[in-house]
């Protein structure tokens, strides 16, 4: 029998350079696109590499010891990485999260989010500065990271059960060590902790409820998300979501729910509390539950890449302009442009099943602009 081929595009280099606009705005924090939807949230990607191999984000049979990772020297530095967020923040940006891949294996990265750290928005106030991560490495970064000026952590964890948790992540990593990791960032003080579950069925379906049982009262918000069609490495298919109305209807039947208001505009997550108040939970339906009308965020890959949607195809190279000799005023300039043109609603289009309307050609992967 022939081995399995999953066709995968390369989108590192699938990237429009920018227009620098002749005579580029200045930036006054006002920013929206096409939808009216403004610019609040940057996430950045600072190395495409993961130590885990989760089938549903870098299958092994794609990303295996052949797989060409980026070298080093096409990364932003970090000082490109802060020069571009604080253009961002120029336009608005009020929140950054860190992501990846897995990116506590970026070296060095509490320097970068020191860099970060020190950044203001147009009226002083002080950023939003996150990071999602594996947990892998949690354990032993936790301090240095809150040293530096990180604010929160969400950790990526799919099952409590040790051997459903090591076929998830395809490594071999133990479930324990991932939960050493959330007990350090939560006595440095990094919280309130997230802890993202997806949701894929019949794969880790019996896990909500142990999971559930597990950070209920522990102060962490515990978040099913949705089995998503991100890039076209990881097989989805539709009978393989859970959807989010299942899975809250299952805790509540177990614990009892109540509702709770979004935290912000452009909240990803319906937020739900636990009845006897021992905390709250989220569900972010991705699939089941579109919510472009009001996304307000932009992606960041690790070399520079824009994009404006998860389910992108195409961005634009940033890079060409940091490293072309472009003025701030001129990137600047190039990002209110790009954001402003900005009409992504994949999530709509695909629920409403208008194919057509569907942007061609394969999307990014989500190990490259994190999820």
């Amino acid at each position: 029998m022939g081995e399995k081929v999953i066709p995968l595009a390369d989108h590192r280099y699938r990237a429009a350079a920018p227009q620098v606009p002749s005579r580029p705005e200045a930036p006054v924090g006002l920013l929206s696109d096409r939808r009216g939807r403004p610019l609040r949230d940057l996430r950045i990607s600072v190395t495409d590499r993961c130590n885990f191999r989760c089938s549903y984000c870098m299958p092994k049979e794609i990303f295996d010891k052949h797989y060409s990772f980026l070298p080093h020297s096409s990364l932003l530095s970090f000082e490109e990485l802060t020069r571009l967020a604080r253009l961002f923040v120029a336009h608005g940006v009020e929140k950054i999260r860190l992501t990846g891949g897995e990116p506590l294996l970026r070296k060095d990265l509490e320097r970068l989010v020191g860099m970060l750290a020190e950044l203001r928005t147009p009226d002083g106030q002080a950023l939003d500065l996150t990071l999602t991560t594996n947990g892998s490495l949690l354990e032993r970064k936790a301090q240095a990271l809150k040293h530096a000026g990180l604010q929160r952590i969400t950790v990526s964890l799919d099952a409590l059960d040790d051997t459903v948790f090591r076929r998830m992540n395809d490594a071999d990593f133990p479930v324990a060590d991932v939960l050493r990791g959330i007990e350090a960032a939560q006595r440095v003080g990094l919280g309130p902790i997230k802890v993202n579950m997806v949701v894929k069925r019949g794969t880790n379906e019996q896990e909500i409820l142990p999971m559930a049982r597990h950070f209920r009262g522990s102060g962490v918000v515990l978040r099913f998300i949705e089995y998503m069609d991100v890039g076209a490495s990881n097989g989805w298919r539709m009978d393989e979501v859970l959807p989010s109305a299942e899975v809250v209807r299952r805790l509540d039947q177990a614990f009892g729910l109540e509702p709770l208001e979004a935290a912000r505009p452009g909240e990803t997550a319906q937020r739900w509390r636990w009845r006897d108040g021992s905390g709250e939970i989220g569900v972010i339906s991705s699939v089941t539950q579109a919510f472009c009308s009001d996304c307000n965020r932009a992606r960041l890959s690790t070399e520079g890449k824009l994009f404006l949607c998860l389910f992108a195809h195409q961005g634009h190279d940033l890079r060409a302009l940091l490293r072309g000799g472009c003025s701030d005023a001129q990137i600047a300039g190039a990002i209110g442009q790009i954001w402003q043109g900005r009409d992504d609603r994949y999530s709509e289009l695909r629920g409403a099943q208008a194919d057509a309307e569907l942007p061609p050609g394969p999307r990014v992967e989500m190990h490259y602009i994190g999820g």
